[in-house]
C-alpha cells in the first residue's frame, strides 16, 4: 500500500509533470534533483525558511539555472542521437529566442552551458536585438533575426557582423530586403572587407500547428512569405549579386505544439520546400525549424492544451527522419537544423513560492447563537428537517428539495416576509445539507456531476499573496494550466478543497483550473490552515513567458528572486535580487516618489498649521509615507 507522501505526490501529479526534477523528501516538503546527479538535491522549504530569515518575503521567484542546463543537455543529446541512428549528414543548433524570457541571468546561464554546443539567441526585436549584441556567444553560434524590421534594426544587424556575429536577417516583408541590399550596397563602397550578415526567409506554410497558438501558422499566419515571395526575394538577392547571403530557410507553426503528428507534417512540408530551393543552385545551409517544442505541464503526455504527446528523443527523431528523408528523395544535401525551443528550455528552471495569507470562506458553517425556535418561518423549519433527515440513500432527493427551499428563502426576504436573521439561519442550514449530501455523494462509485459542481461552489478560497497578472499571465490570458504544489506538509493528506485567490483587487485575479492526469480540476486538494503557521505554494514551471509577460496590473511589481545552486552538500543561494519597491512601482507609471512625498508633506504641514494634527502625529505620519517607498509591493507579515 502506497504511503501517504507518495498518494499526496500522486495527488499534485509530481513524478507526471516534473521530468524528474522534483520530489518530495522524508519531511514532507518539496524537492529540487541536480540534473547531474539525482542524489544532490535542495529543500524548498529550507530554502525558504533561509531567505525569510535574511528579511526577503515571499513571494519569491526562484531559480535553478542547473534545470535550464538540464533541458539543455537533454535537448543536444536527443539531436546527437538522432543524427547518429539516422545517418543524418547535417548538424543541429539552437537559438534560445529571448522573447520567452528576456531576463539577464536566463541568457547568461543558457549561454554558459550552450556556449558548449554552439547555441546561440534570437532576437525579435531592436531592443533584444542590442542586447544579444553586448553578450559574448560561441564563435560558431547563430544569431537569428525574426520579427518586422526597419532600417535601424537592419542596421544593427551590419553592426553586429562587424563585430564577428554570425547574424542572419530572417525576412518577414519585402521591404526588409530593401533595407538589406540598400545597406549592403553602402557597406560595398565604404567598406569592402567588412563582414556582412546572412540572411534568411520565413515560408509560410500550409500546414498549421496544434494547441492554443494553432493560428501561427498556416495560410492566415501573421509572419511569413509566400511562395511568390520567396521566388521574389531569390530574383532580387540574384540580380544584386547577392545571392551568397541568402543561408537560411525558416519556418514557425506555433508555440507548445501538443501533436507530433502535425510537427511531422510540417517538417515535410518545409524540408521539400528547402529541397526544391537547393536544386535552383542556392546556397542554402540551414533549415530552422522554429520553436513550439511543447512543455508537459499536467504531466498527462496527450495531445491536451497543457501537455504533449512526445518527449525530446521523439520530437529529434522525426525531425531528423522526416528531413532526412525529403533531401534523400530530392538527392540534395542534408542542411544543419536550427531549433528556437526556448519553452522546452526554459519552463523548468523556475518556481514561484508564495504564502497563503488567509481564507475566504464561501460556506457559512455555524451561527451557534442562532437556535431553532418555534417561531421561525416555515421555510426555515423545513431547511431544518432536511438537514437532520439526509442520509446515504436520499441525499440526492434532499439536495434538490434545498435548493428550491433556499429560492424560496430569497424570495420571501426580498418581499419582505422574513427577518434577516430567518434569512441566516435558512442559508446555515442550506450550506449544511449541502456538505452532508456531497459527503453521501462521494462515498458513491459514481459522482454525479452536480456533486462535482457542488463541491467547486462549496470550496474554501484560499487568499495567495501574489499577483495572477505579474507572475502567471498565460493563466489568466490564455487559461494555461501550470502545476500547484504545497512546498511543505506532503507527507499529510490535504484535508481542503480551495481555489485560490490572489491579492489585486480584480475579479479575474483567481486560479480555479488545476492539472489533473486525466481532466482539469476545478479546486486543488491542499491542508487547513493553522493560525501562526506559514502555509506556502509552488508554482511550478514558470520558467517561460512568465516575468516578460507579466505586467503591472495594481503595480504589483516583480516578486525579489533567488539563484540557488544545487550541490552535494545541499543548495547555496548564490544570489538575491530584490523585487519591486513601492518606489520602483510609482515610478514605472511615471509618478516621481520624490514629488509624491512633497505633496504629501505639504498636505501634512497644512493640517498642523490647521491645528488639526500635531507636530508630533504629523512628523510620524511623513516619516512613515517617506519609509515606505522602500517596501515591498507585496503583502508582508507585521509590515516589514
Amino acid at each position: 500500500m502506497a504511503s501517504v507522501t507518495e498518494q499526496t505526490s500522486e495527488t499534485y501529479g509530481i513524478e507526471n509533470w516534473g521530468s524528474d526534477y522534483f520530489g518530495v523528501n522524508r519531511k514532507g516538503n518539496l524537492i529540487v534533483r541536480a540534473p547531474e546527479n539525482d542524489n544532490y538535491t535542495a529543500d524548498v522549504k529550507e530554502i525558504i525558511d533561509d531567505l525569510r530569515k535574511r528579511g526577503v518575503n515571499t513571494p519569491i521567484l526562484l531559480r535553478f539555472p542547473q534545470l535550464l542546463f538540464g533541458q539543455i543537455r537533454k535537448l543536444q543529446s536527443a539531436f546527437k542521437k538522432s543524427i547518429k541512428e539516422f545517418e543524418y549528414n547535417g548538424g543541429h543548433l539552437c537559438v534560445f529566442p529571448m522573447k520567452v524570457n528576456s531576463n539577464r541571468a536566463v541568457i547568461e546561464e543558457y549561454l554558459r552551458e550552450g556556449t558548449r554546443h554552439n547555441f546561440g539567441l534570437e532576437a525579435g526585436s531592436k531592443a533584444e536585438l542590442y542586447a544579444a549584441l553586448g553578450v559574448d556567444q560561441a564563435k560558431d553560434s547563430l544569431l537569428v533575426l525574426n520579427g518586422f524590421k526597419d532600417r535601424d534594426f537592419v542596421n544593427l544587424a551590419f553592426a553586429g557582423a562587424m563585430a564577428g556575429k554570425n547574424v542572419v536577417i530572417v525576412i518577414e516583408k519585402m521591404s526588409e530586403l530593401d533595407h538589406t541590399l540598400d545597406i549592403a550596397a553602402k557597406f560595398a563602397k565604404e567598406a569592402p572587407e567588412a563582414p556582412l550578415p546572412m540572411v534568411g526567409v520565413r515560408v509560410k506554410l500550409y500546414s498549421k500547428g496544434s494547441g492554443k497558438w494553432e493560428k501561427s501558422g498556416g495560410e492566415a499566419a501573421k509572419f511569413g512569405l509566400t511562395t511568390t515571395e520567396i521566388l521574389e526575394v531569390i530574383r532580387r538577392l540574384q540580380e544584386a549579386g547577392r545571392i551568397d547571403m541568402l543561408k537560411l530557410l525558416h519556418f514557425h507553426i506555433g508555440s507548445q505544439l501538443t501533436d507530433i503528428k502535425r510537427i511531422k507534417n510540417a517538417m515535410k512540408e518545409a524540408a521539400r520546400t528547402y529541397a526544391k530551393i537547393i536544386k535552383m543552385k542556392i546556397p542554402i545551409e540551414y533549415l530552422d525549424v522554429g520553436g513550439g517544442m511543447a512543455v508537459d505541464y499536467d504531466g498527462s503526455r496527450t495531445s491536451f492544451e497543457s501537455s504533449a504527446n512526445y518527449n525530446a528523443q521523439e520530437f529529434a527523431n522525426d525531425v531528423i527522419y522526416v528531413i532526412k528523408n525529403v533531401c534523400d528523395d530530392e538527392n540534395v544535401e542534408h542542411p544543419t537544423i536550427i531549433q528556437e525551443s526556448g519553452r522546452y528550455l526554459s519552463a523548468y528552471h523556475a518556481m514561484l513560492v508564495t504564502n497563503v495569507q488567509d481564507e475566504i470562506e464561501t460556506v457559512v458553517e455555524s451561527l451557534s447563537e442562532m437556535e431553532m425556535t418555534k417561531d421561525d418561518p416555515q421555510i426555515v423549519q423545513e431547511l431544518h428537517d432536511l438537514r437532520e433527515g439526509v442520509n446515504g440513500k436520499n441525499y440526492r432527493e434532499y439536495y434538490h428539495d434545498a435548493l428550491e427551499n433556499r429560492d424560496e428563502l430569497f424570495t420571501m426576504f426580498n418581499l419582505g416576509l422574513i427577518s434577516l436573521e430567518a434569512k441566516g439561519k435558512g442559508e446555515v442550514l442550506f450550506w449544511d445539507i449541502c456538505e452532508k449530501a456531497d459527503q453521501f455523494a462521494q462515498q458513491k462509485k459514481y459522482v454525479a456531476e452536480e456533486f462535482d459542481e457542488l463541491r467547486q461552489l462549496m470550496c474554501v478560497k484560499y487568499l495567495a499573496n501574489f499577483s495572477v497578472f505579474r507572475s502567471m499571465p498565460d493563466n489568466w490570458a490564455l487559461e494555461q494550466l501550470f502545476p500547484i504544489v504545497p512546498i511543505h506538509k506532503l507527507n499529510k493528506k490535504p484535508s481542503e478543497y480551495a481555489t485560490l485567490c490572489d491579492i489585486t483587487c480584480d475579479s479575474d485575479g483567481i486560479v480555479d483550473k488545476f492539472v489533473d492526469l486525466h481532466d482539469v480540476k476545478p479546486v486543488l486538494e491542499l491542508h487547513t490552515l493553522v493560525k501562526g503557521e506559514s502555509y506556502y505554494l509552488a508554482m511550478m514551471l514558470v520558467g517561460a513567458y512568465q516575468e516578460v509577460m507579466g505586467n503591472n496590473h495594481n503595480l504589483f511589481g516583480v516578486p525579489h528572486e533567488a539563484h540557488v545552486f544545487i550541490g552535494e552538500d545541499g543548495y547555496i543561494i548564490k544570489k538575491v535580487v530584490y523585487g519591486a519597491t513601492l518606489g520602483d512601482a510609482v515610478a514605472s507609471v511615471r509618478f516621481e516618489p520624490g514629488q509624491l512625498q512633497d505633496t504629501f508633506r505639504r498636505a501634512v504641514l497644512q493640517r498642523i498649521k490647521e491645528g488639526k494634527l500635531s507636530n508630533d502625529e504629523g512628523s510620524k505620519a511623513i516619516r512613515f509615507y517617506e519609509d515606505q517607498v522602500e517596501s515591498y509591493t507585496y503583502l508582508t507579515p507585521n509590515g516589514k
